[in-house]
């Protein structure tokens, strides 16, 4: 079932690719499904069980426009809990459910020495991925196509801590966010390294509501220091947590997507998925 589910993921990121790539063009379902080498009917069926909308559907989450629109939508007020509190329980799922905890300094000096980290691999709807865990919590999440590779980063984290491939209850939590099955969900705590300003960052960025985008000058501005806009990208982008962090809700003020640590593809299908789920 993973490897099926491996094959699904790289035929809907090879398809969201492609209408990336050929967007103004507005490419037919059949030009879509030819690409990916499938029938029209098959594609169509995978694709709307991944997404729970339909290509064309999708396809209007992907503009510069919708971007643009949702940046506007009262923006002001998204960091609000009171507006927060107004939004289904699916957007609001990062904010209710994830709690950050920074390491302290002992925790990990020397390269984590005094740390016993539990991982394993796993697949979700964006791809293969690999989560980490201390006792406390997640430390680490990364979507990794290379099983050997992922945990030579994982360890370039903490080089000296005690590693066991094992999947623990702190690690099964964490994964059912995906299956978008909130009564499974408790709450996930987040053990991180990163200095006072990286750990402010990350816990403005699980404010962000699912469905919903922002760009970094609004995270700045929500830290009062309006100014730190570079400082904050650079946070961003060493976000250590995956999806659960949720870095890929931030794009350019001009409503492109932008880079992303793990592709920008897999930023796309991520925007897209969040949004349709949102939606429909």
């Amino acid at each position: 079932m993973e490897t099926l589910n491996k094959i699904d993921y790289d035929r809907i990121a090879s398809a969201i690719g492609y209408l990336k790539a050929n967007f103004k063009a507005q490419p037919s379902l059949e030009a879509i499904a030819e690409h990916v080498h499938l029938s029209p009917f098959h594609f169509q069926r995978m694709f709307k069980e991944w997404a729970g909308v339909t290509p064309k559907k999708f396809l209007q989450y992907l503009s510069v426009e919708y971007a643009k629109g949702i940046l506007k939508d009262k923006q002001a007020t998204l960091f609000d809990a009171a507006y927060e509190t107004g939004l289904s329980g699916t957007s609001r799922l990062h904010d209710l459910f994830i709690n950050i905890e920074g390491m302290t300094p002992g925790e990990y000096k020397n390269g984590g020495e005094q740390l016993q980290i539990n991982y394993s691999f796993a697949e979700s709807p964006f791809g293969s991925l690999i989560v980490a865990a201390t006792p406390k919590g997640i430390c680490y999440m990364a979507f990794a196509e290379d099983e050997v590779r992922a945990f030579e980063e994982l360890q370039k984290s903490f080089p000296n801590a005690q590693y066991r491939q094992m999947l623990d209850m702190i690690q099964q939590n964490a994964l059912y966010i995906f299956t978008q099955d909130w009564q499974r969900l408790s709450e996930i705590k987040l053990h991180l390294k990163g200095t006072p300003f990286q750990l402010k960052v990350w816990e403005t960025l699980i404010k962000i509501p699912m469905g919903k985008l922002v760009t970094y000058g609004n995270i700045a501005t929500e830290m009062d220091n309006a100014k730190a806009g570079r400082a904050v990208g650079s946070a961003v982008g060493d976000n250590p947590v995956a999806f659960l962090i949720p870095c890929h809700r931030v794009i350019r003020s001009t409503g492109d997507f932008g880079e992303y640590h793990w592709g920008s593809t897999r930023k796309t299908a991520m925007i897209g998925w969040e949004a349709a789920k949102i939606g429909s």
